[in-house]
């Protein structure tokens, strides 16, 4: 152990018991509540400096609970077993069976075929390709279909170690971006927007209806879609290229044998459990407990019973456990852990209270303080829970000021969807597949000061000269 690692390892214990001990006693009036912030920055940490791997960092919600006691344990455990946990696991699995078929390199050579090998050109697909799915479908399910497909075309060229390839980081980062940032698109896009649509409601006495959202925040997702894409594609000169031609890939796919029989059956099993998310709204009446990640576990089980004209089974889980991407699914589901401390201990509360105490009237302080506060609390903590603990909080302020509520639940409603510093939530998902956490960070702190920036500006200016913002 050098000294390095020794000092990165003992830093994350000394901010638990710095947190644990200097918070407020005014604002945090609970040790439990100090402890869980104390525990998300002792995680945060070893996530960004790596003194041990990312997955056992995941497991310390446990450990420490276990000690102090900050909540009950049984919510904390059920987030590694979630419906996201297992939607992750049946993916993963799903997709072992490319590997095992050829059919990662069929799908790469497609992707590579169809939108050439110039690198702006396939960070722009891939964002818009993330950004649009996740509009209408849960972000989780968006980012673990699209990031093994990306990783299959990247481990194609030669770029498939994702730790050491920077065209890799940078790819998976755009697809964990769009895919949070898509979801602010509709209400659709995920249940933290559907908490924000039951509030609404609760204060109009009216049903809510769709189209509002979407016109509402068509400005703010074409700044943001913008935004993203240049702060992605700024230190890429226009040439640069993934290697190879167009036309050499072209050639390339055109080599591939005819699909057999294994690979048929590989890509229809995924294809069959990602059109059933997709489309779980035409069948929810019928099939109430089919959702989108039993869909995912019922194919990964099928895809096992897949045998070639030998009769060999294509999948073995004596070899495919080897082959699950362990590290992701752990990660994600200590970044679903660290979020229940947070709201259960009550540290979320105790943050709603300290943002009350600002004073906050309406106006460019009360849209900054709100659009910070919500990202921040988003990058900590699950999206959903974040609109939970906030959106309340954004109404019981507001109308204490006399002012309309609407305009700043919109409002928070920004903040709750984007997050873009640490490997918590969708943000996991690369993580597990290579990418490293400090790079993250470095890019995500840049990325949120300047969303934090552009959002706070537009927000006020609608809520300022757009009258409509205002309303229902």
């Amino acid at each position: 152990m050098n000294r390095k690692r020794l000092i990165h390892l003992l830093i994350g214990p000394v901010l638990l018991i710095l947190f644990a001990t200097l918070l407020p006693d005014s604002i945090f009036t609970t040790f439990e509540s100090r402890a869980a912030v104390g525990t998300v920055a002792w995680m945060a940490y070893w996530w960004v400096t790596g003194p041990v791997d990312y997955a056992v960092t995941a497991f310390l919600p446990i450990a420490l609970n276990a000690l102090l006691q900050m909540t009950d344990m049984a919510p904390v455990i059920a987030n590694y077993a979630s419906e996201t946990i297992l939607l992750l696991l049946g993916a993963s699995i799903l997709t072992v069976s490319w590997e095992q078929t050829g059919l990662d390199e069929r799908i790469a050579a497609a992707f590579l075929k169809m939108v050439g090998t110039n690198f702006r050109a396939q960070l722009v697909f891939w964002f818009l390709l993330s950004a649009a799915l996740s509009s209408v479908l849960p972000n989780a399910v968006v980012c673990a279909t699209v990031t093994p497909i990306a990783v299959s075309m990247l481990t194609y060229i030669g770029e498939g170690d994702i730790k050491n390839s920077r065209i890799g980081a940078k790819l998976l980062l755009t697809i964990a971006y769009a895919a949070g940032l898509g979801g602010l698109a509709s209400p659709l896009g995920g249940a933290m927007n559907l908490v924000t649509v039951d509030y609404i409601q609760q204060l109009t006495g009216e049903e809510y209806m769709y189209s509002s959202w979407v016109s509402r925040f068509l400005p703010i997702m074409l700044v943001l879609l913008v935004s993203n894409i240049l702060f992605m594609i700024r230190d890429i000169k226009k040439t640069e290229e993934l290697g190879g031609s167009k036309e050499y890939f072209v050639e390339q796919y055109k080599k591939f044998p005819k699909m057999g029989f294994e690979e048929k059956m590989s890509l229809a099993l995924f294809v069959i459990a990602t059109l059933l998310s997709f489309t779980r709204q035409l069948y929810q009446d019928y099939l109430p407990g089919l959702k989108p990640a039993y869909s995912f576990v019922i194919c990964a089980i099928l895809s096992f019973l897949i045998a070639n004209k030998n009769g060999e089974r294509l999948m073995i889980w004596k070899s495919v456990q080897t082959k699950i991407v362990w590290e992701m699914i752990y990660i994600f589901a200590g970044g679903l852990a660290a979020g229940t401390l947070i709201q259960k201990s009550g540290a979320a509360d105790s943050i709603g209270t300290m943002v009350a105490q600002f004073n906050l009237t309406g106006g460019f302080v009360t849209v900054l303080v709100i659009i910070t506060v919500t990202l921040l609390m988003s990058d900590v903590t699950s999206n959903t829970a974040t609109a939970a603990v906030s959106i309340p909080i954004v109404i019981s302020i507001m109308q204490g000021a006399g002012q309309n509520p609407i305009p700043y639940v919109y409002i928070a409603s920004v903040g709750v969807n984007l997050s873009y510093m640490l490997p918590t939530s969708i943000r996991a998902i690369p993580v597990g597949y290579g990418l490293q956490p400090k790079y993250m960070l470095k890019e995500g702190w840049k990325m949120t000061v300047l969303v934090i920036a552009l959002m706070t500006v537009l927000c006020y200016l609608m809520l300022t000269y757009w009258p409509a913002f205002s309303t229902t």
